[in-house]
């Protein structure tokens, strides 16, 4: 079938609002697939926000399409097992059979996809800011400049512009819990005896709900997520206080005492963001400002790459990108929806504290292979 969108001879556009893990990888696809892509970021310079990140064998898989995943294996790390705590008492030690995962830090997953893109020739343009679009392909910048393409891609984040100046339907809810997320020194020296290559999430729920994802990113770097209800002002407060975290939990003082040294830490509460739709006519929804998810199962930016890496294979095949966006939306959302509603659910109910949670269910989304567009490995 003809491609109705393409005049032979001609380059289709796409605009990409947002520099973050969606918007790249959507930006680096297209322009894999002959694309002209500009790709807009509101600050002043591409940067990754926050501190470490998981990515599973459905990302890796994205990175592994897009050329970046050998710049990703340097400098990331597999930990041995994923080990779950309660009370300071091993009470699970996950293997997930083999399936390929990942932790780094968001700055260095950040700096491969920068690369890459730049590598290609995307036109990457910062002081950026997209503020609104329509279906019919226009998108207008905070200057007051609109551009026409042929495709609108969304990739703002929670708070998009894109997305709420088209009017989509959306639910949207906070939890009760929420995360400080900081990247200090492993300090493996310091910590003496024991398997702090393994990812170990630390659970207590007495004398105070505190929880710690203590997660090695490589040799030399530590993520660290503390988990307190948002209504406990201690183990919410920022910068961390020492004391209430080093009465929990002792054995990772040398690391807490690096922790409390970092000023600009922040608290942030889960939030989870549920659309009618991810399309409307030329514009396309991805990562946040379509599925914002609690991060119980490390997939918030899992399946917004995937999902940004998906968009260009269907518009390759579809033959006016207003169907073709409709077939890449009804071909992938059911699984990140899914992934999306137990992931509120584990953050609801505390659940990973029980350990081994990471059920077939749970895998779901990791075990996705894009490439392929099969589950490729056994549950």
């Amino acid at each position: 079938m003809a491609n109705l969108n393409k005049t032979p001879g001609k380059t289709r556009r796409a605009e990409v609002a947002g520099g973050g893990f969606a918007g790249l990888t959507a930006a680096i696809a297209l322009k894999q697939k002959g694309w002209d892509v500009r790709l807009h970021e509101k600050s002043s310079e591409l940067r990754a926000f926050g501190a470490g990140i998981y990515l599973w064998h459905n990302g890796l898989r994205v990175l592994e399409g897009l050329g970046a995943l050998d710049d990703v294996l340097q400098g990331s790390h597999t930990p041995p097992t994923y080990e779950t705590w309660m009370h300071n008492k091993s009470v699970s030690k996950e293997t997930f059979n083999g399936l390929p995962w990942r932790i780094m830090t968001r700055s260095h997953l950040h700096d491969a996809l920068v690369n890459r893109a730049r590598a290609l020739g995307v036109d990457i343009r910062v002081n950026s800011e997209a503020v609104a679009a329509d279906p019919e392909g226009r998108l207008t910048l905070q200057t007051g400049e609109v551009l026409e393409a042929d495709l609108i891609v969304g990739a703002d984040g929670v708070g998009s512009k894109v997305r709420d100046s088209i009017g989509f339907k959306q639910d949207r809810w906070v939890s009760k819990d929420g995360l400080i997320r900081l990247i200090v020194p492993r300090m493996k020296k310091e910590l003496g005896h024991g398997e702090w290559d393994n990812t170990i999430d630390m659970w207590n729920f007495w004398p105070r709900v505190q929880r710690i994802l203590y997660s090695p990113c490589n040799e030399n770097e530590l993520y660290l997520g503390l988990m307190a209800p948002a209504a406990d002002p201690r183990g919410s407060s920022v910068p961390i206080d020492l004391e209430v975290w080093v009465e929990m939990f002792p054995f990772l003082e040398p690391c807490l005492v690096e922790a409390a040294k970092l000023k600009t830490a922040r608290y942030d509460k889960y939030e989870t963001t549920k659309l009618d739709s991810w399309t409307r006519g030329k514009v396309a929804l991805v990562g946040d400002a379509a599925h914002a998810m609690c991060p119980a199962l490390a997939q918030g930016a899992g399946c917004g790459m995937v999902n940004a890496f998906s968009l260009s294979q269907d518009l390759e095949e579809g033959a006016l990108v207003e169907d073709a966006l409709v077939a890449w939306e009804t071909r992938i959302r059911p699984i990140t929806d899914r992934c999306q509603a137990l992931s509120g659910d584990y953050a609801a109910n505390r659940s990973l504290s029980k350990g081994n949670m990471f059920t077939p269910a749970a895998l779901e989304a990791a075990r996705y292979d894009p490439l392929r567009r099969v589950y490729s490995w056994p549950q």
